[in-house]
């Protein structure tokens, strides 16, 4: 068996006769995805592994020694992400419907995982809260991974857990972006239909690998790493950020905002 989870994946594969693309055909993954597992530069999800046992009638071994398996539980389809986001180097965020997770308070994260389904609750929901604050340590590096975030204005609008948690929200926002960790900017309502309307979108480089984009929607969620896809969802990003609002402005608008929320309190 080889040194590492890549080594051994590598291994099976060829002792199958499978090339990558073939695995991958059987795996129903991207190449791409098969190289960086094999290279060591990417963790698969549970549902990687099962499926790449399945392929290569390993049984389970795959999925038992995954590396990383035990984490903090998270959803299956952001398994992937997680690991990419601890390893980017910068970090572009869309939120849609929510504040992106790395940049969440605690109050925040609890009220947006309190409306899921199933819904979570007592020690599994605490877990899941600290996972999601977990994240935040990313910007603990004063310099890496660098950080933007596209802001929805109906994300500033939506009193998620009440004004308190949301005047709270908003103003950590404000501090990081005050302090030089990240950069912000909201897409007003005024502007009607944008690029990005469709998802919440999450772009990321890495200083070994090539860059990944990775949308989520109701109880799905997936990594894209071909270049033609990531390159059009770079593109989208870019067009929709051209028509946010300038830093100042966005940063005058979230402050606004939060102070009504406290007005409410």
């Amino acid at each position: 068996m080889g040194d590492t989870y890549g080594d051994w994946l590598r291994e099976q594969r060829e002792a199958a006769g499978f090339t990558q693309q073939r695995l991958a055909d059987e795996a129903i993954m991207s190449r791409t995805h098969i190289a960086h597992i094999e290279a060591g530069r990417r963790v698969p999800s549970a549902e990687d592994a099962r499926r790449l046992d399945r392929a290569l009638n390993t049984g389970d071994v795959l999925s038992r020694f995954r590396p990383g398996g035990d984490r903090r539980p998270v959803a299956a389809h952001f398994e992937s992400a997680l690991v990419l986001e601890q390893q980017a180097t910068m970090i572009r965020e869309f939120g849609l419907s929510y504040v992106p997770g790395i940049l969440q308070t605690r109050r925040y994260a609890d009220a947006a995982l309190s409306v899921g389904f199933p819904p979570l609750a007592g020690q599994e929901r605490e877990d899941a809260v600290t996972t999601r604050c977990e994240r935040s340590g990313v910007l603990t590096d004063p310099m890496t991974p660098v950080v933007w975030a596209l802001l929805d204005e109906a994300v500033l609008r939506r009193p998620v857990g009440g004004p308190e948690v949301m005047s709270e929200q908003i103003m950590h926002v404000v501090g990081l972006v005050d302090a030089g960790r990240v950069r912000a900017h909201v897409m007003p309502l005024g502007l009607g239909a944008h690029p990005l309307l469709m998802s919440m979108l999450s772009l990321m480089w890495f200083e070994d690998q090539p860059p990944v984009a990775y949308v989520e929607g109701l109880r799905t969620g997936k990594v894209h790493d071909e270049p033609a896809m990531v390159q059009h969802m770079q593109s989208a990003y870019d067009l929709a950020l051209g028509d946010a609002l300038p830093l100042r402005e966005s940063l005058a608008l979230m402050k606004a905002i939060a102070k009504g929320y406290g007005d409410h309190v």
